[in-house]
């Protein structure tokens, strides 16, 4: 197999790249990244390897999504401008990466004949619907700019489908962390700012009172969801939509305690206001990828965030050294 992987410098895209290179499945694997978000330091450990290539470019290219869809069998689609509050402050440009990149990419596996895309698709688009856990043929209104990206991208997924004879898998992310997810800038998702604060014991802020709780999810397991869904082999499991999860709720709160207890550490956060657009409360019902994909989070929240805070401290001690 040959496979594509978009956004493969960012953080969910590069642990899927590392996987693939040890897979005797891949004969090669191509990542297509502008490197707005990804960086080079998440690949750097690749370029020497002979199974792998990179192409820096932006799927907002028709012609560099045809470039690089060349010769492939397969596409995870990971290149993404994720944040709900970026899209709130930037409508436009998240549109333009996630719908018309998306629309690239795959109309561009279409005219090159590929088979299978697999693409991130978001439990944002669960939206205002209130019933947990969520489950994969019941949502709601969008309640943000990113929320309806990510919805689009399923409706087109089932369109390209039916009209194509291409196989789409959309994988619904909830809250992935593990190593290599950005503590940096002002959308920075919550569990490496929460270890970059406790490794620098500087309090950090939680949006609202810390009840807020997500299904959070290492990286692994998504990592693992991705694998599952480029090989299988089960009818019945391509043209579908998978929430991707452990089916655990944990609050902000007790994600902090945790991480702190990692740390060692007798820091208090700060309370700022709750964020626009924000969902109170998610929760993934699993059954469906357990049961068409045989996917099984082997990580669990609490062990996630162990190896999570000690990558963090070691990034960070050798930075200092």
């Amino acid at each position: 197999m040959r496979v594509l992987v978009t956004g493969g410098a960012g953080f969910i895209g590069s642990n899927l790249v590392e996987t693939l290179l040890q897979d005797e499945r891949v004969a090669f694997v191509r990542v297509l990244d502008n490197l707005a978000t990804g960086s080079l330091q998440n690949i750097s450990s690749f370029l020497d390897n002979k199974k792998f290539e990179f192409i820096e470019g932006d799927i907002r290219s028709y012609q560099t999504c045809v470039t690089a869809c060349a010769g492939i069998d397969r596409i995870s689609h990971q290149a993404a401008l994720g944040s709900v509050p970026r899209s709130i402050n930037d409508p436009l440009t998240t549109n333009e990466v996630n719908i018309t990149g998306t629309l690239n990419i795959f109309t561009a596996a279409k005219e090159n004949g590929v088979k299978r895309v697999v693409y991130a698709a978001s439990s944002s688009t669960y939206g205002d619907h209130p019933g947990l856990p969520k489950v994969e043929d019941t949502i709601g209104k969008p309640l943000s700019p990113y929320a309806v990206t990510k919805y689009v991208n399923e409706l087109y997924a089932g369109v390209y489908a039916s009209l194509y004879n291409i196989e789409l898998i959309g994988l619904r992310y909830f809250n992935i962390f593990g190593p290599r997810q950005n503590p940096n800038g002002p959308y920075a998702a919550v569990i490496p700012l929460f270890a970059e604060a406790l490794i620098k014991n500087k309090p950090p802020t939680i949006n609202g009172d810390g009840s807020h709780s997500r299904d959070f999810t290492y990286v692994a397991n998504a990592v693992q969801a991705n694998i599952l869904s480029l090989f299988t082999d089960n009818k019945e499991a391509v043209n579908q939509v998978y929430n991707i999860a452990c089916g655990e709720q944990t609050s902000l709160l007790q994600l902090f305690n945790g991480l702190k207890m990692e740390a060692n550490s007798s820091l208090e956060p700060i309370h700022g206001p709750e964020r626009k657009g924000d969902v109170k409360h998610s929760l993934a019902n699993i059954d469906k990828a357990t049961k068409l994909l045989g996917y099984d989070p082997l990580i669990t929240v609490k062990e996630g965030l162990k190896k999570t805070f000690q990558w963090y401290s070691k990034r960070e001690a050798q930075a200092g050294s």
